[in-house]
């Protein structure tokens, strides 16, 4: 019997696996990786060779996917008896998976607290269960010559558990030890080696030393590198952010394990089941008001992005430590994170006291990706990166010719598709800054190298002055399909789920240009993957100022007391006392006027605006500096217990008025009641407001299934209030669960959406 095992079977521990069960059954025959996946071929009893096909998949390692497994008889041949693992096949067309960085596993961390193992405190201990992946592949098969240990030898002892099939490191393509793998040095910011002496022991001692003594240290990890310093030192913390040009955005946190993470933050079942799971994303959770974590890690935020160690560097460093850590990107403002050793130094010399530096290069950069679980609802994923990516997701249509899908401008992330399958690429962040750019060329090229696309389909925004659209639109000898932002939204959802439409999508967001030129971002969407209609949206208001309405809340406040009438037809509304010490009076007045008219105030349903302007008016946030601030701030206060709701009419079918909203959020703001309860009450009422809008509009259309999606719906709050309404009356409720409901989904759906127009018809 012949067999093809097709999904994630390489660098997973398959073929020895594979090995073992035709050992145990009594079966001759062999098993090699190729450029699809899996090939063997087995021969004995045919009762034993049955059994053999049944377990194949259902026994698999931890860390493989066995998506398909194709046998077909073959005639015997007179083979040697036994079972062999022979080289990997070459020379075909690249397509097999390849597998996510994965957390170290229990078995290597025993051996790496265990004084007696020669790989006692080795900061690159790893096997076949876990280990790099994903960030040091060049290409396909997964073989050590195509990653980037190439250049590591293997001492005798590592080849011989390389080489024996019985060994939990046979072909674990990243096997070394401190005789022959990759080693680690700590550098000044000068990029010196430091001195260390019999008292400082190893590199990473010596770092951990420097880190409770208040340094700020730069981390070479795994995909990048990481700014790292004492999550309980207000000072160092301080001293980083200030360094790193951060003013408020919150930091992340790794703490040394489940334990440590408890301390710091609620974590319940959930939360607790995603912070240990092998991806090891930042979680999201709720902080301890006891938590030892100084003041400037999250100001203004009541939860806290916590992890667990993922690299052995990591267990070492955070055991040598003692506590906590600071651990946020290595990168100044905006700007891609540093992978390679020379850029972190230039970049990150002004930032960080000591380097903690390895000799294995990183080939792909991969940041942290980050999760927040909701009661009742599947996780939501905020980023997906490192841990994640590269593992496929299927196209319900498939791809007649191969796709490239360019996202949008903000969480920037790109899609390569062909066939049935889709692979969405890394976060690579907002493109605008030059190396983003590059980071975001780079990555589409080493996908379309990795899984032999050849991109015959562009599909790119529909806002000709985002640079994914130049970069699109510069691709030569291509068809191009122009998908509108939030179709995007609705149809990445319908199709991670396997579903085509049509449905109704509440795809709420901050900006998207609109079919009709205006800026939307409050779209009630009735379609598939083949198209869509505007069902209803927000009630539209200007953008005073454009671009400097999104930095400043306060403009949004004014637009929409303007458009509530507050003021009268030509006299400004007067300015709410929670926004007098923030913002003059004469401005005051000229963005009133801007939000009647004229070209310096587009118009715009967006309901990201809507947030930023309930929270200006509670004085929460006059100003951001950083994108979603002012949401995530009031979604921040929202008082649990309030049960009141503002007024928010659905009229005209699907049309979502907060005008009155708006009105009764000004006064109880100007009435004294706290912050917290004019934010449950908003929520619940955007919530409510949202649900009848969905379920009109399904009425109307006889429709039973609704999308949530955009990057609104990050907010637990609004998400949980109308999934809970719209469950409620019936429908059918989808919202994203494999990719994030920002702009991180949207190369996916531009996918989808370029799929189902180059084959047609809906099959």
């Amino acid at each position: 019997m012949r067999a093809r095992v097709d999904g994630t079977v390489q660098g997973v521990g398959f073929r020895p696996y594979v090995f073992r069960l035709a050992e145990q059954l009594g079966l001759d025959g062999f098993v090699a990786n190729d450029e699809r996946g899996v090939l063997l071929e087995v021969e004995g009893d045919p009762a034993a060779v049955e059994a053999f096909v049944a377990r194949l998949p259902r026994e698999a390692p931890a860390l493989a996917s066995v998506e398909r497994v194709s046998a077909e008889a073959v005639a015997p041949v007179a083979a040697t008896a036994g079972f062999a693992i022979v080289d990997s096949a070459r020379g075909g067309v690249p397509a097999a998976q390849v597998s996510p960085d994965t957390a170290t596993c229990d078995a290597c961390l025993a051996e790496l607290r265990d004084p007696a193992d020669r790989r006692h405190r080795y900061p690159f201990i790893n096997c076949t269960d876990c280990g790099p992946r994903f960030t040091i592949v060049r290409g396909v098969p997964y073989d050590r010559p195509l990653t980037t240990m190439a250049a590591f030898a293997m001492c005798d002892a590592c080849r011989a558990e390389y080489d024996d099939p019985r060994d939990r490191r046979f072909h674990a393509q990243p096997n070394a030890c401190p005789a022959c793998g990759p080693g680690v040095r700590l550098l000044d910011a000068g990029g010196t080696a430091v001195a260390l002496g019999p008292e400082d022991g190893d590199a990473v001692r010596a770092a951990a030393a420097a880190l409770r003594a208040g340094a700020i240290l730069a981390v070479k990890g795994i995909g990048g590198y990481h700014l790292a310093c004492r999550a309980d030192d207000e000072q160092a913390v301080a001293a980083l952010r200030a360094r790193k040009h951060r003013e408020d955005r919150p930091f992340a946190l790794m703490a040394a394990d489940l334990a440590a993470a408890h301390a710091l933050v609620e974590l319940g079942p959930e939360e607790a089941a995603l912070v240990t799971s092998r991806e090891r994303p930042i979680v999201v959770v709720r902080a301890r008001p006891d938590a030892a974590v100084a003041p400037s890690v999250a100001p203004r935020c009541a939860d806290l992005g916590v992890m667990l160690p993922y690299a052995p560097l990591h267990h070492l460093l955070l055991a040598d430590t003692g506590g906590a850590l600071v651990l946020t990107s290595g990168n100044a403002a905006d700007e891609p994170i540093a992978y390679r050793d020379a850029d972190a130094l230039a970049r990150l010399r002004s930032i960080a006291d000591l380097l903690l530096v390895h000799d294995r290069p990183i080939h792909v950069r991969a940041d942290d990706s980050v999760v927040r679980a909701v009661a009742g609802r599947p996780p939501v994923r905020l980023r997906r990166s490192r841990g994640a990516v590269p593992a496929s997701l299927p196209l319900p249509v498939p791809a007649e010719r191969d796709i490239l899908a360019c996202g949008a401008e903000l969480k920037s992330t790109f899609c390569v598709a062909k066939g049935g399958r889709a692979w969405v690429g890394h976060h690579i962040g907002d493109l605008r800054e030059a190396e983003t750019l590059a980071a975001f060329e780079d990555g589409i090229a080493h996908f379309e190298r990795l899984f032999a696309v050849a991109p015959a389909v562009v599909a790119h925004d529909r806002h000709p002055d985002y640079l994914s659209t130049a970069y699109a639109l510069a691709r030569e000898e291509v068809a191009r399909v122009a998908v509108q932002h939030h179709h995007a939204h609705l149809a990445a959802c319908l199709a991670e789920h396997g579903e085509t439409g049509p449905a109704v999508g509440a795809i709420f967001d901050g900006s998207g240009l609109g079919t009709d030129g205006t800026v939307w971002g409050g779209e009630v969407l009735a379609g598939g993957l083949d198209g869509f209609e505007r069902a209803g949206h927000l009630h539209p208001v200007r953008l005073p100022g454009g671009d400097q309405a999104v930095r400043q809340p306060w403009r949004m406040a004014c637009a929409w007391l303007v458009a509530a009438g507050e003021g009268g037809e030509a006299a400004p509304p007067p300015m709410p006392a929670a926004l007098a010490g923030a913002v003059d009076g004469a401005r005051w007045r000229a963005v009133a006027s801007l939000a009647r008219g004229g070209v310096a105030g587009p118009v715009t349903t967006s309901a990201g605006r809507l947030f930023d302007a309930v929270a200006a008016l509670c004085g929460l946030r006059a100003a951001v500096t950083y994108e979603g601030q002012a949401a995530a701030e009031l979604e921040a206060v929202c008082d649990p217990h309030e049960r009141g709701a503002y007024p928010l009419p659905v009229r005209d079918g699907a049309i979502l008025d907060a005008r009155e909203t708006i009105v009764a959020v000004a006064r109880d703001a100007a009435d004294g009641v706290p912050a917290g309860v004019v934010s449950a009450r908003f929520h619940r009422a955007l919530a409510d407001a949202t649900a009848r809008a969905c379920v009109e509009v399904a009425a109307r259309r006889g429709i039973d299934l609704v999308v949530l999606s955009g990057g609104v719906f990050q907010n637990v709050h609004l998400l949980a209030g109308a999934s809970t309404r719209l469950d409620a009356a019936g429908l059918r409720v989808l919202v994203p669960e494999h990719l994030p409901p920002n702009d991180g989904g949207i190369s996916y759906g531009q996918a989808a959406v370029a799929a189902c127009t180059g084959a047609g018809a809906l099959r």
